[in-house]
């Protein structure tokens, strides 16, 4: 049987705590010491970058989100357009003097009247909303198109005289500047 006593024990952590560590060289620990200063230092530069690329991700994430969100909102904005002109049309229609007593012309007037109340209805639920300046109202040249500039005496200056066409806006942004005619104050004013 082999002799235990010769054997090496392994030793205790409380052993191995009160080993002292090799004493190093000053110009070693110095060393280590600058070697840990850059090391943190790049540590903290690293952090840096991380944390700028996250919030550039972000700001990437909600960025195609507002894009898509407005895709989604003006999705319609060319085939709304084009409808203008068709309600533009329902509505010169809807204005010509009919005389009275004429059956096929009154379900005519009727069935127009009937289409520009369907158009109305759809143009809301799409957010598509009428700019149509009265006269009087003050001249909007975020929302109004002058076409000419008439003097008048009734009107005050830069004031709309007359809407010749009405505007649009699709949910919120211009699609079609109203169409005006602008006062100007008299010339003897």
């Amino acid at each position: 049987m082999p002799d235990m006593s010769d054997t090496p024990k392994p030793e205790s952590p409380e052993s191995a705590a009160t080993t002292e560590m090799p004493s190093l060289p000053p110009a070693d620990l110095e060393g280590l010491k600058a070697e840990v200063e850059a090391m943190r230092t790049q540590a903290a530069e690293n952090l840096d970058k991380f944390m700028r690329a996250k919030a550039e991700t972000e700001n990437i994430r909600r960025r195609a989100e507002t894009d898509v969100a407005s895709a989604h909102k003006f999705a319609i904005e060319r085939f709304a357009l084009e409808m203008l002109a068709v309600k533009d049309s329902l509505e010169r229609a809807r204005a010509v003097e009919i005389p009275e007593g004429s059956a096929a012309l009154d379900k005519m007037l009727e069935g127009v009247e009937l289409t520009i109340k369907l158009m109305d209805s759809i143009f809301q639920k799409f957010a598509l909303t009428e700019v149509s300046p009265a006269k009087g109202d003050r001249f909007d040249p975020e929302k109004h198109q002058a076409m000419s500039m008439q003097e008048s005496a009734e009107v005050p200056d830069q004031h709309v005289l007359m809407a010749l066409q009405k505007g649009y806006l699709l949910s919120g942004r211009l699609l079609r500047p109203a169409l005006v005619i602008v006062a100007k104050a008299a010339a003897g004013a």
